[in-house]
């Protein structure tokens, strides 16, 4: 909670605040990175960084907080914090990086807006980054403590398919011959790769599943490389990693998981890569004789872009009470639609609970058609392949 003279400050400042935080944040990043080139070679999401969106979603986290002290001065927006706390729990960031990034952030801020960065000011939105920053650091702890302490593990490359042109699954066993821990379904890891470089560059893939006991398996869609490193890691394990090649993994963290107890209508929509989660969660939902109504939407461009979808399609017919609703762009077969999703004409029972995943204009849509049809919004969950720029901005 605010102390009250801080409050009233961060609300007089936030317009001003709020409204040069893009700035503020591209100078921050600039500012941090020439200071700790390190982070942005080995941290950092170089492809992001180019792109833009990294800054775009911190400059909305950071409002999206305040604005939520301000309003609701006795809770906190767990659900925004839960999800930056995965992310951040399986990069391995450490608590003594947010003093780093308090230092550069400051800095920036007092650079663009000058004389307005009064103390009384400044002391204010301190307060507001380490109410967010330990809130973090508290639920990366519990996070790190379920999942047996932070660390990167080596993992071997024992089975290799391409899925579609552009998507290839990887499927490891740890190479220590350890023991596994369980997933969640829809969970993501963190992968850690050495690039030509000498950059260590970290992504997050969604486990696809778990083809046999004690191993993991994730899906690849190759980012074509433009010049710039959004595609880089992509390409990578693409172009060079094969059956007995070692990759670093972190354990497995995300809070788009399937809550199936108790039993309730699921809707699983999914678009393009988004299928990923989507597998894995019905394959659980197979493997454990769910008898509620499970529904499943998929959009692609067409059957052959459609990754996992011989595992999508099994594992539904394994329910015995599921509906399969495809949608491609081309070539869509008997039984599937032409064009995008549309949840029209597709029967959504009462008390259903739905899980999206894929680009954030079909998750909008398929959101929007949700809650038109009478499906709760706290109900609905999502994963964000990248930088969240949705639910900063979301009521």
């Amino acid at each position: 909670m605010l102390s009250e003279q801080s409050a009233a400050t961060v609300r007089a400042t936030l317009p001003a605040v709020g409204g040069a935080l893009g700035e503020t944040t591209e100078r921050f990043y600039a500012g941090m990175f020439e200071a700790r080139p390190e982070l942005l070679r080995d941290l950092f999401n170089r492809g992001n960084q180019a792109a833009g969106t990294q800054r775009e979603a911190l400059a909305g986290s950071i409002a999206a907080f305040a604005t939520h002290l301000l309003a609701h001065p006795d809770t906190r927006p767990d659900a925004m914090l839960g999800r930056i706390a995965h992310k951040h729990a399986s990069l391995g960031i450490a608590p003594e990086q947010y003093a780093i990034v308090h230092e550069h952030l400051f800095a920036a801020i007092a650079e663009v807006l000058g004389e307005a960065v009064t103390p009384e000011v400044a002391a204010a939105w301190e307060e507001v980054y380490w109410l967010m920053a330990n809130a973090l650091i508290a639920i990366e702890k519990r996070l790190h403590e379920e999942q047996g302490g932070p660390g990167w593990r080596k993992w071997e490359v024992v089975g290799r398919v391409a899925e579609t042109a552009d998507v290839v699954s990887l499927r490891l066993r740890p190479a220590d011959g350890g023991p596994v821990r369980d997933f969640r379904p829809g969970q993501y890891v963190s992968v850690r790769v050495t690039l030509g470089d000498g950059a260590r560059q970290i992504r997050q893939y969604s486990l696809s599943g778990a083809p046999g006991p004690g191993e993991r398996q994730f899906s690849v869609k190759r980012v074509h490389d433009d010049g710039t490193p959004e595609g880089e890691v992509s390409g990578h394990l693409h172009a060079r990693v094969r059956v007995g090649d070692v990759l670093e993994l972190s354990e497995a963290y995300g809070d788009l998981v399937l809550e199936a107890e108790p039993a309730a209508p699921l809707l699983l929509a999914s678009a393009g890569i988004g299928v990923t989660p989507m597998t894995a969660m019905l394959a659980h939902l197979a493997d454990h004789g769910y008898d509620a109504p499970v529904t499943v939407v998929h959009g692609d461009r067409s059957p052959a872009d459609h990754a996992l979808r011989a595992d999508h399609e099994t594992h539904a017919a394994k329910l015995p009470d599921a509906a399969v609703h495809l949608w491609y762009e081309q070539d869509a077969p008997a039984g599937a639609s032409t064009g995008y999703v549309d949840l029209t004409g597709v029967p959504v029972a009462a008390g259903t609970r739905a899980y999206l995943c894929g680009p954030l204009p079909f998750m909008r849509t398929v959101r929007e058609q949700l809650i038109g049809k009478g499906v709760a919004p706290a109900d609905i969950h999502y994963e964000v392949f990248g930088p969240d720029l949705w639910l900063a901005k979301q009521d």
